[in-house]
């Protein structure tokens, strides 16, 4: 998608669990292990965004995990949306960021569909163990997200 600001956009990333696992991927342009995820379009909300990209990027249908305590509430001209778990701003490059909204989400398979369009070098389902083997490069950042994921979302 193309970007909707030349300094700034928007954008909603997913640690989905199945089990006891956390799906990554291997962006295939940054060759780092990331979550699933992409820009918040103009006429969508980020919890729609966050669905969205998961659904075209490797085909789940996914749930957003809510806090117990969250209660959402919808009346005329006011809607309430599931919170994300962690936010961040990181940089692209020396001219764009992103203002990333972080959420957790739960799938009821680990049978994924992947994207022709929206490519990715490989996506594979982590365990906990997993997300420290040194062979895998992964962020601390990626890690922590993932395995926050795995604490509020396994079995």
């Amino acid at each position: 998608m193309p970007h909707i600001h030349e300094k700034i956009d928007f954008t909603a990333e997913v640690f989905i669990v199945y089990q006891d696992q956390v799906l990554l991927r291997l962006h295939d342009k940054y060759k780092k292990w990331l979550s699933v995820g992409g820009h918040i379009e103009l006429d969508e909300e980020p919890n729609q965004a966050a669905v969205r990209e998961v659904k075209e990027e490797v085909g789940l249908e996914v749930t957003l995990y809510q806090e117990p305590w969250c209660r959402l509430t919808e009346v005329q001209g006011y809607k309430e949306l599931i919170p994300p778990q962690f936010m961040n701003i990181h940089k692209i490059n020396d001219n764009h960021q992103h203002i990333t909204l972080v959420y957790f989400a739960k799938s009821n398979t680990d049978r994924l569909v992947l994207s022709e369009t929206e490519k990715s070098d490989e996506c594979r389902w982590f365990t906990k163990a997993e997300l420290d083997q040194p062979q895998y490069g992964i962020s601390e950042v990626i890690k922590m997200y993932a395995k926050s994921a795995l604490e509020k979302l396994s079995k």
